[in-house]
C-alpha cells in the first residue's frame, strides 16, 4: 500500500492536530480490533474473505462491545458466527462493573450494611444505576 506524498502530509498533519487522549484511545481501539480479528480468523478457520478447506464456519457480521479502558470507553466490533458462538478470550463477558465494585457490595453485605446504604455507596462510587434487592 503507497500513499501519495500529499496523503502522507494531511495524515500527520491531522494526526498532529488531534487530541493526544483521542489519537492513543485509536490506537489502543485499532490493536484491540486487531487482536479480536485474529482470535475469529483462529476459530474459524479462515481471513474474512478468505476461502479454505478447514473452515469451521462463517462470519456473519459484527456486534458492537463497548470496553473500558484507562484511556476511557472503546467501541469494539465482536464477529458474529452463522454457527456456534465467539467471545474473545481478550474481554470478559457481562462485565458492567469493576471487580472492585463487586468486592465492595460483597463486604458490605457481610457486614449487614442496610441495601438502602449499599445503593448510595455504589451510586458515590459512579454507578448511575445504583443496586437493588433481588
Amino acid at each position: 500500500m503507497t500513499h501519495s506524498h500529499s496523503g502522507v502530509h494531511a495524515q500527520l498533519d491531522a494526526l498532529l492536530a488531534a487530541d493526544p487522549q483521542a489519537m492513543f484511545a485509536e490506537l489502543v481501539r485499532a490493536g484491540l480490533q486487531a487482536l479480536i480479528e485474529a482470535e475469529a480468523a483462529a476459530k474459524i478457520g479462515a481471513d474474512r474473505y478468505e476461502r479454505t478447506e478447514g473452515r469451521t464456519t462463517h462470519r456473519n457480521g459484527h456486534r458492537a462491545k463497548t470496553v473500558s479502558t484507562p484511556v476511557g470507553d472503546i467501541e469494539a466490533q465482536i464477529p458474529k458466527l452463522r454457527s456456534g458462538s465467539f467471545f474473545p478470550a481478550l474481554l470478559e463477558r457481562r462485565r458492567r462493573i469493576d471487580r472492585a465494585l463487586y468486592a465492595v457490595i460483597m463486604q458490605a453485605y457481610v457486614h449487614g450494611v442496610s441495601t438502602r446504604a449499599v445503593d448510595d455507596l455504589v451510586r458515590a462510587l459512579g454507578v448511575d444505576t445504583g443496586i437493588w434487592k433481588v
